[in-house]
């Protein structure tokens, strides 16, 4: 196992039980204990966790937004596969916004390598602007704005008057968390008013959730969950799920719906 997989992991421990233990993971991952205070070590230095005797705690405040190189790492799997999916939504001449999640920037690899006559992409994410700068016959628009360094993207008053001087036909974004009654929410309010101009400009909102923000609740609303389209994920989520999508028209896609069965 890579050193960077056994770290995603590691976050995805954290996320999901808010503490690990150095002994456990030492057995669960058959390295060393000092391996896993490396990796901890790391983590701490990133951010993402807090070191306590004998292992680690989430550092985890409802504002904070987790450094991209972070986020960029969890559930890789997952954000690749609904990346995939994604990409087959999007055809030539289309006029799409992307947001500044990680998820996104899976998806503009693959768009990068996709025959696409013309695509025209307004992007706040400087890891998209960079990974789509290559690919021929694109027209890429940035957003003005100040650049968050610790989530490499374009943010505050320049960057929602651009996007909403704009019109495009599907916006692709994430969101922090996802919870049936609050909707879609963000880590803090200016994440949340960006996003809310991304949906506002387009046509068609589709959502690329993995299954890790299915039911998680951040500090600021972005919107009601109705405002939705198209919600992508990696996995089946529960009845309760698949029924208020029905309920509120969303078209839902994952995997095994698409018939990839988990495969790439």
């Amino acid at each position: 196992m890579l050193i960077a997989e056994r770290r995603s992991l590691i976050i995805q421990e954290l996320r999901e039980n808010k503490k690990v233990v150095v002994s456990e993971l030492s057995r669960k991952f058959d390295v060393s204990e000092e391996t896993i205070r490396r990796d901890l070590d790391r983590l701490a230095e990133e951010g993402v966790a807090v070191k306590g005797y004998g292992g680690a705690v989430l550092k985890e405040q409802l504002g904070m937004e987790l450094p991209f190189n972070v986020r960029y790492k969890m559930n890789p799997e997952g954000k690749m596969h609904i990346a995939g999916l994604a990409a087959s939504r999007i055809m030539s001449g289309d006029y799409i916004l992307l947001d500044a999640s990680s998820t996104t920037v899976y998806l503009s690899r693959i768009l990068v390598n996709k025959s696409l006559d013309k695509l025209t992409v307004i992007t706040n994410s400087v890891e998209n602007t960079v990974t789509l700068a290559p690919a021929p016959g694109f027209e890429i628009v940035v957003t003005g704005g100040t650049l968050n360094q610790q989530t490499m993207s374009l943010m505050g008053a320049k960057a929602i008057e651009s996007i909403t001087g704009h019109h495009v036909d599907k916006a692709l974004l994430s969101c922090n968390g996802l919870d049936i009654e609050r909707g879609l929410t963000e880590g803090n309010d200016e994440v949340a008013r960006v996003k809310q101009a991304i949906i506002g400009a387009a046509d068609k909102v589709i959502l690329l959730a993995d299954s890790n923000k299915f039911g998680r609740s951040s500090f600021s609303r972005v919107c009601e969950l109705e405002k939705v389209d198209t919600l992508i994920t990696d996995t089946k989520p529960s009845d309760e799920w698949a029924e208020k999508l029905t309920e509120f028209n969303i078209e839902l896609i994952y995997p095994e719906i698409a018939g990839l069965d988990g495969q790439e």
